[in-house]
């Protein structure tokens, strides 16, 4: 369409029509990701390749068009640090067409972490932790997400992080439910794995800097997300380049802690790219020092075919190396007989080694349905030393054992998400599958030292998994009522080669359906309300090694999560509110004998949430949230019998400043009860803890940023995790049931500096 051909369609607008034909209008809302509306955003209303008019947003986030003739338009909207979002939309037909920016920019240096709009939340997580703090450890980059979530170290750094939620203990990650974790569609919870099932110590090659968005979901509501997501998801995507060609960050800090991070992102006109590296070591304040070294290398390669396409390639490397205390007897700590920091195994710790390759593309659509693609290849070794028990059943050599995981895995994920009409109704349709496939070579074996002098256990696995899933939202009541419904189908195969008792081995596979459903509902436009309600069925898969070995139990666990809340944006005040009923058909229990996992009785909990957000003034912002679990508890027996080992109460907040004068930080807090160590007796009980951590970064100029974070900032002593177990701490000493826990790092303080070379 030319110039002049506009001129003619804007004379036509402006000429009084028939009433017969009269002017037809078009007013939207446009908002963030967390629903919050954007004033100040730009909008283009767009015939084919041609712009026939801009407006901006008003305070309220709304625009609108007006003088309009009948036919097909487009909407495209553009806000500061997202990427351009767009919609179609006919005329006569549609009355309100609504804008939503989900994706940042890329080379906006920001995070942005978003929750899925069917459920009740707020944005309690600014992206000013992420981007100004001195990160050194993955537990503290799964606190800031505010979700409830309680992570605790195991083996001081260098292990899996501990995962408690929703009055559960998920081990590392992927038991009684399970908290799904993926970066960049990659599934992170290792099945079968040599120290627990859905282990996720591929997080330790996450190097926070690269973050661009965290998407968090509180239960199995979204059919694309499969096993070990029953009780939530975290989906970390990370960025495709950066805003400046050259980054180079520097921290060093007490405990002998060190940090570098650097990075190269050439700039060009269709391709972002970035290749990083990021290198750690701390000896920590244990007697035994840590030795802890982490080597990570990160590279992105996206082309932009056009401006509806893109392919992309990411490479990943990491490895890491340290030496651990373990978990010690508490009595001994409290008695002086033992350091806090102290040990009773010097060779405990462990090495992993851990390589991913990975491509995808992406493909937007005139009408805004958007395709995607993509695939991984990842291969990891993996060894851990451990001494649980002491002397407990080896009173000559001890109980030290190492665990043993080499894989091979792969896997492949496609997702369609497209707009159409139903009966006159706006609708959204998606549909998918996943497949992902292990090989893993896991053993068992004791040891002196870090010297193994037998097998206990030594397997190779074959597990294959492969999903479809669809769902479709409707929106009613004029955009004041959104209705989704999913299905998902997940099949499982497990094959076990036993290589010390070829009788063990086996084939088994099991399958099972999941639901999914939600609700939205606004009453009036006038009040700043939300009602909803989510249901969602999850699944954990089990061990393979348990499976095989005991074919007659269950293959695989569900979780039925309900969920009914509110909430509301009123000005600079968020709020939301939920309450909570989660059913497991099995807990995972786990099997020393053989090192595996197996299913046991029905479990429930319920409770609520709470959170807020209030935005004090334009750069400072106050945040909070709680989680409450009324109860957990096993359910039929002649005996009530409770769940253990995850605390009840969990507790967020923050205050954050955001580049005021050149300054920006943030104080938070975490806080979780004490909470039941045993299911029968209420006496054997872990300890709470709150503690406070603290960033500050200081903007000299454009190119530098001085850094200081604090963990731990009032010095509190506390345990990470704690467990209750029977252990000897010498060959002559008597068997004990006691807590044996792992303790917390003392007051870090790290100051680091942050340089930025070559702007784009």
């Amino acid at each position: 369409m030319r110039n002049f051909d506009i001129f003619f369609v804007w004379i036509a607008l402006s000429v009084p029509l028939p009433a017969a034909a009269q002017a037809l209008a078009i007013s939207g809302t446009v908002s963030d990701p967390q629903g919050k509306a954007l004033a100040g955003a730009t909008i283009h209303l767009v015939v084919g390749p041609d712009e026939l008019a801009q407006t901006a947003t008003d305070a309220a986030g709304q625009f609108r068009f007006e003088g309009l003739i009948p036919g097909t338009y487009l909407l495209r909207g553009e806000f500061t640090g997202f990427a351009p979002a767009s919609s179609s939309f006919a005329l006569p037909g549609a009355e309100q067409v609504n804008l939503q920016f989900w994706q940042m920019a890329t080379q906006h240096d920001s995070v942005v972490i978003t929750a899925i709009s069917s459920e009740p939340s707020v944005e309690l997580r600014n992206s000013e932790v992420f981007n100004k703090t001195l990160f050194s450890r993955d537990d503290q980059v799964l606190q800031q997400l505010n979700a409830g979530i309680s992570a605790g170290q195991h083996e001081g750094g260098g292990k899996s992080l501990e995962i408690r939620r929703f009055g559960f203990n998920l081990d590392h990650g992927g038991v009684n439910g399970g908290l799904k974790v993926l970066l960049d569609n990659v599934a992170q919870n290792q099945g079968t794995q040599g120290h627990g099932q859905g282990y996720l110590g591929s997080l330790k090659s996450l190097s926070p800097e690269l973050i661009q968005g965290v998407t968090v979901i509180n239960g199995p509501f979204r059919p694309e997300y499969g096993d070990f997501s029953g009780l939530g998801v975290v989906h970390i995507r990370q960025r495709e380049s950066l805003p400046d060609a050259f980054t180079l960050r520097l921290q060093g800090g007490n405990l002998d802690s060190g940090r570098g991070f650097l990075a190269w992102s050439p700039s060009s006109a269709k391709v972002d790219s970035y290749l990083a590296y990021e290198g750690s070591y701390t000896n920590g304040p244990f007697v035994n020092p840590s030795r802890y070294r982490r080597d990570n290398v990160n590279g992105n390669y996206t082309r932009t075919l056009n401006e509806n396409e893109k392919l992309g390639f990411r490479i990943l490397f990491g490895r890491n190396d340290f030496f651990s205390s373990g978990q010690l007897p508490m009595d001994l700590v409290e008695d002086g007989q033992l350091d806090r920091f102290g040990f009773l195994d010097p060779a405990g710790g462990g090495r992993t080694k851990l390589g991913t390759a990975s491509g995808y593309y992406s493909r937007t659509y005139a009408n805004g349905a958007n395709l995607r693609l993509d695939g991984f290849v990842s291969r990891s070794l993996f060894d851990l030393y451990s001494n649980f028990t002491f002397y407990l059943a080896d009173p000559v050599r001890g109980d030290g054992i190492q665990q043993h995981d080499s894989r091979l895995q792969d896997g492949a994920n496609a997702h369609f998400n497209g707009f159409h009409k139903i009966g006159g109704l706006q609708a959204s349709f998606t549909a998918g599958g996943n497949f992902h496939d292990n090989w893993i070579n896991v053993g068992l074996y004791p040891r002196v030292g870090r010297e193994p002098f037998g097998v206990t256990n030594r397997t190779n696995a074959h597990v294959t998994n492969g999903a479809g899933y669809l769902q479709e939202s409707v929106s009613l009541l004029g955009g004041r009522m959104i209705a989704s419904g999913g299905l998902r189908y997940d099949l499982f195969r497990y094959g076990l080669l036993d290589r010390i008792a070829s009788e063990n081995s086996g084939v088994q596979s099991s399958g099972r359906w999941q639901g999914k459903g939600s609700l939205v509902f606004t009453p009036s436009r006038l009040l700043p309300m939300t009602l909803h309600a989510n249901y969602g069925r999850g699944i954990n898969s089990a061990d393979a090694r348990g499976v095989v070995l005991r074919p007659q139990g269950p293959r695989l666990g569900t979780t039925d999560f309900y969920q009914t809340g509110l909430s509301s944006h009123l000005g600079r005040v968020s709020l939301a509110a939920d309450v909570f009923v989660i059913d497991h058909s099995n807990e995972q229990v786990y099997i020393p004998d053989d090192g595996s996992f197996e299913l046991r009785g029905p479990s429930r909990a319920y409770g609520f949430e709470a959170k807020a957000s209030i935005d004090l003034t334009r750069r400072i912002g106050l945040s909070g949230g709680i989680t409450k679990v009324a109860n957990a508890f096993y359910r039929g027996g002649d005996t009530r019998e409770y769940i253990s080992n995850a605390p009840r109460f969990t507790g967020n907040a923050a205050l954050t400043v955001a580049n005021w004068h050149g300054w920006s930080g943030s104080v938070r807090m975490r806080a979780i009860n004490h909470y039941r160590l045993d299911g029968f007796d209420p006496a054997i009980l872990a300890l709470g803890h709150t503690v406070f951590d603290v960033g500050i970064s200081r903007r000299i100029n454009q190119r530098m940023d001085m850094n200081l974070g604090v963990d731990n900032a009032g010095n509190r002593s506390y345990w990470e995790t704690q467990n209750y177990f029977e252990s000897r701490v010498s060959p002559l000493s008597p068997v004990i049931s006691r807590v044996h826990a792992t303790p917390a790092f003392p007051l870090t303080v790290v100051a680091g500096i942050t340089l930025r070379l070559g702007g784009k």
